[in-house]
């Protein structure tokens, strides 16, 4: 098996944190107080963390373990992006859709709502058509046909009775 180094790339050093413990997600919520995605419970980063003092917050982190002293405290601490949480744990987190997004699919959703119905008027009305030729074929089909029973005769025969006949 061959060793590929990621080099200066620690996105995929991340990814690969965020795909094991994305289910210890958390995001801001206020000032260094973070809210985890799945239990909505407070935790606060542990002051030995890494990203404790770097003047900046991530938006998301996934965390090893949590530390409960006077408050939650979360260790090992890694800042991960919301589209990897998506992506890496489908069945847990999905992104929403802006409002301008919302509002185009649902007019999207409508002209294809319209679209339908207009195809399945044409289709009824195809099957009401085919369903009409087959009904008329039946029935010219009814008048071309004669039906023949054994021992009558068809009707306009003359009857034949001994006495006609001279008997």
């Amino acid at each position: 098996m061959s060793c590929i180094s990621c080099g200066t790339d620690w996105d995929v050093v991340r990814k690969s944190i965020c795909s094991a413990y994305f289910h210890n997600a958390a995001r801001l919520k206020g000032i260094g107080e973070y809210v985890n995605l799945r239990s909505g419970m407070p935790c606060y980063l542990h002051p030995t963390s890494s990203l404790y003092g770097l003047g900046h917050t991530a938006e998301y982190v996934v965390y090893h373990e949590l530390v409960y002293t006077t408050k939650e405290y979360m260790r090992s601490v890694t800042a991960v992006e919301p589209q990897w949480l998506a992506e890496l744990g489908p069945m847990f987190f999905s992104i929403k859709e802006s409002h301008r997004s919302r509002v185009e699919k649902r007019k999207r959703e409508k002209e294809m709502h319209q679209e339908m119905e207009k195809e399945l008027e044409v289709k009824l009305e195809e099957d009401k058509k085919e369903e009409r030729e087959k009904v008329e074929h039946i029935v010219r089909g009814r008048k071309k046909q004669k039906i023949c029973t054994l021992g009558k005769k068809p009707p306009g025969t003359p009857k034949r009775t001994p006495l006609r006949l001279g008997l």
